[in-house]
């Protein structure tokens, strides 16, 4: 397989995965054209290799920026804006899953705490409470372990996950 062939294979294989994960497909794969870039694209190169609009370039090169997994990087001698991916993996790894911790496990454990505050004590309220008590407890120890795997390096999180997973 050549390497143009195999890059936009990962491309587009990155994209469909990421729909399983909840991401945009067109954001996962304008990600992975700027991972596997070995120089900064403009929104014209994206558009060219993914054959998409210019709308759905900038709406999803913006989102990556906010994600904080992309930026924008000056070219000398060039007016248009240029944009490259960071190439570290684990730093990847560790912003994605501080994202996804902001966006979808702090506010499931916000409303859970403020559904716990029922003024009823009957039967079904309680097991309501507990129910949502249970949910509270596994939903803060995953977010737990995000906080550790965010803070962790490399080699701790993998030699305690292998831990883990021995046992």
């Amino acid at each position: 397989m050549k390497l143009d062939e195999a890059k936009i294979k990962y491309i587009h294989t990155w994209g469909s995965l990421a729909t399983s994960w909840g991401i945009n497909k067109t954001m996962a794969q304008v990600h992975a054209l700027l991972l596997v870039s070995t120089k900064p694209l403009s929104a014209e190169d994206i558009m060219e290799t993914l054959k998409i609009s210019r709308g759905n370039v900038n709406m999803n090169v913006r989102a990556l920026i906010d994600w904080g997994i992309v930026r924008k990087e000056f070219v000398v001698g060039e007016r248009k804006e240029f944009f490259v991916a960071d190439k570290d993996i684990w730093e990847l790894f560790k912003q994605i899953t501080k994202e996804r911790k902001k966006r979808e496990i702090e506010p499931v454990l916000k409303v859970l705490e403020e559904l716990q505050e029922i003024d009823e004590s009957s039967e079904e309220a309680e097991q309501f409470k507990k129910v949502l008590s249970d949910l509270s407890s596994v939903t803060t120890t995953v977010n737990g372990i995000l906080d550790k795997a965010i803070r962790a390096d490399e080699h701790w999180l993998l030699s305690n996950f292998t831990k883990m997973i021995k046992k």
